[in-house]
């Protein structure tokens, strides 16, 4: 079983890309075997992704937002609910992997699994602000505040969001220079 991460790697978004390093890092240090699979140079990947994502995980604007994150075609979850399994120690089953022998990951996977899952059924308003996000800086706050804005914004056709991909693209080209 390979975990697919779908990643923008040429995202404007500060809060994405540490969203994106924050998963990938922890995969590594926890030596699971992954795929990355990048939405903003493959339309391949960014449609498959848009199209997996459940319904009711997607956010009011219809786009999900990376990293996403598949153990083959099943869905796991966004970075929030990455994050809860996180500290809830709880990664494996949220990947819906066996935990490594030996480790202190919880023994009934499936509780852990419905835990998560449970936790995703409240939405995302009722849920309180995870650890990590209370000692933001203010622009972290802001980049944060700007990604809210971005999903409750209304829904961008996809020519729209071509030429948006086709500017950020561009504008990394330049900064590269």
């Amino acid at each position: 079983m390979v975990i697919k991460v779908f990643l923008a790697s040429s995202s404007g978004s500060t809060a994405i890309k540490k969203k994106q390093q924050d998963v990938l890092g922890f995969l590594e240090a926890l030596k699971v075997d992954y795929a990355q699979l990048d939405i903003a140079c493959n339309e391949d990947n960014r449609m498959w992704m848009r199209e997996n994502v459940p319904v009711e995980k997607k956010p009011t604007n219809g786009i999900p937002l990376p990293p996403q994150i598949f153990n083959e075609e099943s869905y796991c979850g966004d970075y929030e609910t990455f994050f809860d399994a996180k500290e809830d120690n709880a990664v494996y089953a949220f990947l819906g992997l066996p935990p490594p022998p030996g480790s202190k990951a919880p023994v009934k996977e499936e509780e852990a699994q419905e835990e998560v899952e449970d936790e995703e059924a409240k939405g995302e308003d009722d849920q309180p602000v995870s650890e990590g996000e209370e000692d933001l800086g203010s622009e972290e706050e802001e980049e944060l505040r700007q990604l809210e804005e971005e999903e409750e914004a209304p829904e961008v056709t996809e020519e729209e969001e071509e030429e948006v991909t086709e500017v950020e693209e561009a504008e990394q080209e330049e900064e590269d220079e």
